[in-house]
């Protein structure tokens, strides 16, 4: 079988219907391209510039960046921090990051600046990065955690020097049409607003002082102008109803003779590895193992078992991404069921109440670290699975009209693609689930099970 490819003469899979494409957006798309989320109404990136000295041409500032996300993170290879100066500032040295480029600086005679663009665009630097060229929280390679997962690593700061700029709080221009990627678009920014000045406490909490200007730019991501397609997508099984639920086709893309979302490869393909390497490596286009979705993540929830008091669920994460290893991920998942979990295995877990403590039905989850906090890129070592023991709660407790499973599932911050609701496994007529005994069905269900989640 073959690679999917513009110019190749290879074969490729047949073409899905595109209407089973837009069928698949219509149901999983957002209706707008508003940067809100309803699991996460709050969530922003915040930058904050700190004046911390004037010069005698302009100012040295430190600006930090904040992720007031819930679930959603910077991943590799980072962000990318935009703006258009004012007037025409130019950045005399940088700590802590750099600009892509230098622009033209020719009409200066003497030192000459770090960055004469009047857009300039800045990048966070490697780790391993000499001391004298680092500040705090810098040097990450623009990765930015969240809060919930790993709150020391929430935020990226760099130092900056600016020339031919305002000397007073009062001369000073604001930069304006801030841009952030990360890597990729799907973040909007306002415009910069003048706050009150940030403090800073010594050590002992005794004394404080505080910058001499602060101004605050917000940033809020849509997935809709993130990307044109998603990138994830659920499928769903039980112990009581042999039917497997695939992820709908083509949720993410269909093959087909084009590029990106079409590539894709068979994982016995020959041309597996010198499609890896291909252009697209360089530029983080994904290339997914050939499926019928085509989605580079997929989560699948098992109901897999029923006792007394309690019940079971088996999550699977698999990566179909052949360039991609997922750092710091995250999945999200909202079932009413989930303000009685009692045990979970292999994951960290944390509850996540948008709403006050009234409502929670939103958990959290990621990966043990230096365990299975990586998801490696497609292949026999590219899942991550745990298992859930929920306490039932006899009010609403229920394995009918597939109350069992999740209402929505998020990989990495974005919505996924979910079945619909009347392909779920349904209850059997008359069934008694009390305790569930081991039987030959449950058995032989297993091994299916574990064969679609190997070669799906």
């Amino acid at each position: 079988m073959a690679v999917g490819g513009a110019g190749s003469s290879r074969s490729v899979a047949p073409c899905c219907c595109a209407v089973l494409l837009a069928a698949a957006l219509l149901f999983s798309a957002p209706a707008t391209t508003e940067a809100y989320d309803a699991l996460d109404p709050n969530g922003n990136i915040t930058i904050k510039w700190d004046v911390m000295s004037w010069t005698p041409d302009g100012y040295v500032a430190v600006v930090t960046m904040f992720n007031y996300q819930q679930f959603r993170h910077i991943q590799a290879p980072g962000w990318q921090l935009g703006w258009t100066w004012a007037k025409k500032e130019v950045i005399w040295s940088m700590v802590g990051a750099q600009t892509t480029e230098q622009g033209d600086c020719s009409k200066f005679k003497g030192g000459t600046p770090h960055c004469c663009k009047k857009d300039p665009t800045v990048v966070d630097l490697l780790p391993g990065t000499p001391y004298n060229m680092q500040i705090a929280n810098c040097c990450k390679a623009g990765v930015i955690n969240t809060f919930n997962q790993d709150a020391s690593n929430a935020a990226s700061s760099f130092q900056i020097s600016v020339g031919l700029a305002g000397t007073t709080n009062k001369t000073v221009k604001l930069p304006k049409n801030f841009t952030l990627k990360a890597p990729g678009p799907g973040y909007t920014c306002g415009r910069a607003m003048i706050v009150r000045p940030t403090k800073f406490f010594t050590g002992d909490g005794r004394r404080a002082t505080q910058a001499l200007m602060t101004w605050n730019v917000t940033c809020t991501y849509s997935q809709f102008l993130a990307q044109k397609t998603p990138s994830c997508c659920v499928s769903l099984s039980s112990f009581y109803n042999d039917t497997i639920v695939n992820c709908p086709t083509c949720s993410c893309g269909c093959q087909n003779n084009g590029t990106s979302p079409g590539s894709c490869v068979n994982e016995n393909s020959p041309y597996l590895q010198s499609a890896i390497d291909g252009p697209g490596k360089w530029t983080g286009q994904p290339l997914v193992q050939c499926t019928s979705h085509m989605c580079p993540i997929r989560i699948h929830w098992h109901v897999k078992l029923n006792y007394k008091e309690y019940w079971r669920v088996k999550i699977t994460i698999t990566n179909f991404n052949y360039r991609m290893n997922y750092t710091q991920w995250n999945l999200v998942a909202q079932h009413p069921n989930f303000n009685n979990i009692t045990q979970l295995f292999s994951f960290n877990y944390k509850p996540l109440t948008p709403y006050g403590n009234k409502i929670n039905d939103t958990a959290m989850f990621w990966g043990v670290k230096f365990y299975n906090d990586l998801l490696m890129q497609a292949g026999p070592l590219g899942n991550a699975q745990s298992e859930l023991l929920l306490r039932k709660d006899s009010k609403d407790f229920t394995f009918d009209k597939g109350w069992a499973f999740p209402h929505r599932v998020y990989f990495n911050g974005d919505n996924c693609v979910m079945p619909p609701p009347d392909a779920y496994p349904w209850l059997p007529n008359a069934s008694p689930l009390t305790k569930q005994p081991l039987t030959l069905s449950v058995l032989v269900f297993s091994i299916v099970l574990a064969t679609f989640l190997a070669y799906a």
